[in-house]
């Protein structure tokens, strides 16, 4: 099987590797000539079968619609494109819709398994139709972890489904990487701790909270024990804020998801108005003492 891959970032790239190491022959191409193995898209095409298939791994927004609309106008009937960045669930709707008009399948796939998938294998979600996805199923085996297909790969549903999966996983990792955080802030602020750094890595064997995130927890602690190196400023890929909109649109209750967000916009304020104004405010009714700038 030979398949096109536009995107070799960090997360193509090692794709791209594990493909290969799967038995999956890949002409990748990049916009950077040092990763890229053909110098541009027309190439690409040109080096696949006459019936192509090509994966996208680029970001998601304007980016990933500027690539499906080249290709859009570069595969024909019967190709074959799947998108596996982290691309709303909504934009592949409108994308299988448009590139349906002219014969052009699609299937969106949520890949979570980050810079360790080329080494452990990648968890995949995937929406699309049923001969589609089953066309794909030797890259979904290349890409997965070893072992029971049903425990790395899942059949979603329709164009859409994977990304849905996919952006309510990213909410759910934000929920639990804020739990250890807020976890690790209070085990160090106590001076009962004389060992937060292990404290985590007893709670890595037999405990109900062991995970693979405890266990890179972990392991960051061993590299930086007072995490000296990093600042506490946390982006957000956009994942989070679709998947407690969704909430609010369903009116499902997701108070953890949701305050894991917040969490994430209160550390890039590094004099937060909000909170500003709660220790006015506690000046006010309570006459607390207030700290002023600078101290």
């Amino acid at each position: 099987m030979h398949i096109g891959l536009i995107g070799l970032g960090k997360m193509g790239s090692n794709m791209r590797a594990r493909l290969r190491q799967g038995g999956i022959e890949v002409t990748g191409y990049d916009r950077n000539p040092e990763v890229s193995d053909v110098g541009s898209v027309d190439e690409l095409l040109t080096a696949l079968p006459e019936r192509k298939i090509v994966w996208i791994m680029v970001p998601a927004g304007p980016i990933t619609d500027a690539v499906v609309s080249e290709l859009a106008g570069k595969l024909g009937q019967g190709d074959l494109m799947v998108d596996g960045g982290n691309t709303r669930f909504s934009d592949d709707i409108r994308h299988g819709q448009d590139l349906a008009k002219s014969g052009i399948r699609f299937v969106d796939c949520g890949v979570s398994g980050g810079v360790w998938g080329l080494e452990n294998g990648y968890g995949l979600m995937a929406g699309g139709a049923a001969e589609d996805i089953e066309e794909l199923l030797p890259v979904f085996d290349a890409l997965r972890p070893e072992g029971t297909r049903e425990q790395s790969f899942v059949h979603v549903g329709d164009i859409g489904a994977g990304h849905y999966a996919k952006m309510v996983h990213n909410g759910i990792e934000y929920g639990i990487m804020q739990s250890y955080a807020e976890g690790y802030e209070l085990l160090a602020a106590k001076g009962i701790i004389n060992d937060v750094p292990g404290t985590f890595g007893a709670w890595q064997e037999g405990t109900v909270i062991r995970s693979w995130l405890l266990d890179l927890l972990v392991k960051a602690l061993k590299e930086d024990p007072e995490l000296s190196a990093v600042a506490g400023y946390v982006e957000d890929s956009g994942e989070g804020r679709w998947t407690v909109e969704e909430a609010i649109a369903n009116a499902v209750p997701a108070p953890a998801i949701t305050a894991s967000v917040f969490a994430r916009f209160a550390s890039r304020q590094e004099d937060a108005p909000a909170m500003k104004m709660v220790a006015a405010l506690r000046n006010q009714f309570g006459g607390h003492a207030v700290r002023r700038p600078g101290e």
